[in-house]
């Protein structure tokens, strides 16, 4: 029997077709023939995107059409699926074709994660088809011999199905929250004058709530001095500084210190100690999908939405391996054909350097640590120079990050040599620290002069002076005084990290493996789109790649703090309960109640939550930038936006002066409503379509309290 294989999307399925012999080509399939793996052909169909969808609240009851509290909480009893418009003609062959009695098997080819089971499950029972075997394909490249070789190993559906538990689980729970959050927060702000929608989701408004509470505590800082010992060192070879280990602040304690050891402006010293050691730093591990935008933001400042989508068309040129993972390991077997290829990869990254070893090293290399998808690895199709620079600039960069990061795993150590100062200035030790670069080894893949230079400067790294033990050496002593400063706002590229460790500062990387225990916002594949999607909603902004919370932002902040929505740890631990469906040891039933429970405990409590004082302030800061023009009826309000109509700021107090969002298919911008509000009349407006479908252009004019048509010529 011939199997018919699902791919995601059509790009996939053409990569799928390029590793076979392919025998008809169709707007909604493609046709292989009969070879070693499919005996009797294959038939390779696709999705777009999603396919099936979750149906409307209005789909389910009437009363759930329109925005009203008397009608939370939105809760379904079964959840129900729907196909997407525009996709039906696709569903309805892929339907025909799982439904035909003689395809007995049916392959599972969408993304190898969770999404990708969500997908397929979603459409295959959306089809209604039964009694079928289902099989899945799990490659972590498009390479020919990697596809046919997945095609040879399938999987059993069983990790499969509990992937699809796990993601419809969280579409079901986003759901809800969404449908259930947005319409209560907008609805009782509404009610105290705030004319804009809030959109709230279980992953977003912790996200934004992180962002506003680094923006706060850059607000509320106030600088303090500090006060420290530093010292001016004339030695015989040259000068150097040192501090005392003191960061006082009492001016007082560290005067008390000089004083007890009878220091002065000037004061004689010895160098007590001069200690040397050798240290080495091995390359970085290799890249996850989070440590590539981490990186491409701060070199490129490139968004990490933008990273996914560009690494993501590296993928499907089959250039490097799946992007959407959270491992930085690899197994044997991509560190064998890595190992074979070095010389051809060093041609491509145009460096060369003797290879230090050939061996796996577990730092990089661990089968034990890859489950689902090992790190981000250039693959064996290696392009040539052509293909190389047919790459636009954005897949450039990170192919040639990628590559450089893994062409690291063979070069040599970092080595350079530390020496440590310990002069005694009357029994007051001063410590001093330098660096003396022995082998750049690794670091020579990134030379960077400018970046390096900064660096350096950045931690005041001293080359040191030909210094020895028992040394006398003149001394200037100095108490200095420094100040506090506030914590830095967020760029885009460090959102990231900020989720996966709920905002806690993590630079260091022994600390961020002991943070992983720490279950984060989001997942991997889904950061990234948590991040585009609070900036659609105007919630933080994002200048220079500095991120701010907007005015609107800290409306949605000031309204949920204290309750779940503004609590990372809470979301994070919701994220590894979703976990643990995905491995068959949580419950859906018992996940979708908790968020139900929790629904019904913001609709209980928020009213009351929401008499903030602060939270007033802003809704009227806002409403008085957002106000359009004066009300033409009133004289007293202001013409606001809504969500699908103009109104009066006055409404509360009776005035009901409205005008439509749209009209006759063409939406109506603000300045047309402002030209309707002052002048009376607005300019032409093209292409509005009459009851029986015909085209026209016309100005909109406002007499009485109602709007008229000023025709222009028809077309």
């Amino acid at each position: 029997m011939k199997p018919v294989i699902l791919a995601e999307k059509p790009s996939q399925a053409k990569a799928y077709a390029d590793a076979f012999s392919v025998k008809a080509r169709h707007k909604t399939h493609i046709e292989l023939n009969p070879c070693g793996t499919f005996p009797n052909g294959a038939i390779i169909t696709w999705g777009i995107g999603h396919l099936v969808e979750l149906k409307e609240p209005k789909e389910y009851r009437k009363e759930w059409a329109s925005w009203n509290l008397a009608s939370l909480p939105i809760m379904p009893s079964r959840y129900e699926y729907k196909v997407s418009y525009d996709k039906k003609v696709q569903f309805n062959f892929i339907k025909q074709l799982f439904n035909d009695p003689s395809i007995t098997t049916i392959l599972n080819g969408c993304d190898c994660d969770r999404e990708g089971s969500n997908i397929f499950y979603s459409i295959y029972y959306m089809t209604g088809a039964k009694n079928k075997t289902i099989k899945r394909l799990w490659i972590n490249s498009l390479e020919v011999d990697e596809v046919r070789k997945g095609f040879n190993n399938l999987q059993d559906n069983r990790k499969d199905l509990q992937l699809y538990y796990e993601a419809k689980t969280r579409q079901i729970s986003d759901w809800l929250v969404g449908m259930n959050g947005s319409r209560l927060y907008t609805l009782l702000l509404q009610q105290k004058g705030f004319n804009e929608s809030l959109s709230i989701g279980r992953v977003q408004s912790p996200t934004v709530y992180l962002i506003y509470q680094r923006q706060k505590e850059i607000e509320n800082f106030v600088s303090t001095p500090f006060y420290e010992i530093e010292g001016n060192f004339t030695a015989k070879n040259g000068t150097y500084k040192g501090k005392v280990k003191i960061k006082s602040d009492k001016k007082e304690e560290v005067q008390q210190l000089l004083e007890q050891h009878h220091i002065t402006e000037q004061n004689e010293g010895m160098i007590k100690s001069v200690t040397k050691k050798e240290k080495r730093t091995k390359s970085p591990k290799l890249h996850a999908l989070s440590t590539l935008q981490a990186v491409a933001n701060k070199k490129w400042k490139y968004s990490p939405a933008n990273v996914l989508k560009v690494v993501q068309g590296l993928y499907e040129k089959k250039l490097v391996t799946y992007p959407r993972t959270d491992t930085q390991f690899i197994t044997n077997n991509e560190f064998a054909y890595l190992a074979n290829n070095v010389e051809r990869y060093q041609q491509i990254a145009g460096v060369s350097f003797p290879v230090a070893s050939k061996r796996p090293n577990k730092r990089y290399v661990d089968n034990s640590k890859v489950q689902e998808h090992y790190a981000i690895v250039p693959t064996k199709s290696i392009p040539t120079e052509k293909k190389l620079q047919g790459l636009s600039i954005q897949e450039r960069n990170l192919y040639i990050e990628i590559l450089k990061t893994t062409l690291a795993m063979f070069h040599s150590d970092y080595i350079y040599e530390e020496t440590k100062i310990i002069t005694d200035v009357n029994g007051l030790e001063f410590e001093t620290t330098g660096q003396t670069e022995i082998s750049k080894g690794w670091k020579e893949l990134f030379s960077d002069s400018k970046r390096e230079a900064a660096n350096r400067k950045k931690e005041a790294i001293q080359a040191l002076p030909m210094l020895s033990k028992g040394e006398k050496v003149l001394g200037i002593v100095k108490m200095i005084e420094g100040m506090t400063t506030p914590p830095k706002p967020y760029t885009e590229g460090q959102l990231i990290g900020m989720m996966k460790t709920c905002g806690k500062v993590v630079e260091n990387e022994e600390e961020m493996e002991i943070l992983k225990a720490v279950e984060g916002l989001g997942t991997e594949a889904t950061r990234s789109g948590i991040i585009e999607t609070i900036k659609k909603h105007g919630y933080i902004e994002v200048d220079k790649n500095i991120v701010s919370v907007t005015k609107k932002g800290e409306i949605l902040c000031q309204s949920i703090e204290g309750n779940l929505l503004s609590s990372p740890s809470m979301t994070a631990k919701w994220e590894a309960y979703l976990r643990k469906i995905g491995n068959g040891e949580g419950s859906s039933e018992h996940f979708i109640s908790t968020i139900a429970k929790f629904i019904n405990k913001l609709i209980q409590e928020v009213p009351s939550q929401l008499k903030v004082g602060a939270l007033e302030q802003n809704i009227a800061a806002i409403q008085k930038n957002s106000v359009i023009a004066t009300c033409p009826t009133c004289k007293r309000g202001g013409i606001v936006q809504r969500k699908t109509y103009y109104g009066c700021t006055e409404h509360a107090n009776g005035c009901k002066q409205t005008f439509p969002g749209k009209m006759l298919g063409k939406k109506l911008t603000e300045k047309n409503i402002k030209d309707l509000c002052t002048k009376g009349k607005t300019s032409v407006i093209k292409g509005m379509k009459s009851k029986a479908g015909k085209k026209f252009n016309a100005s909109l004019k406002f007499e009485g309290d109602k709007i008229q048509f000023e025709f222009v010529n028809k077309v």
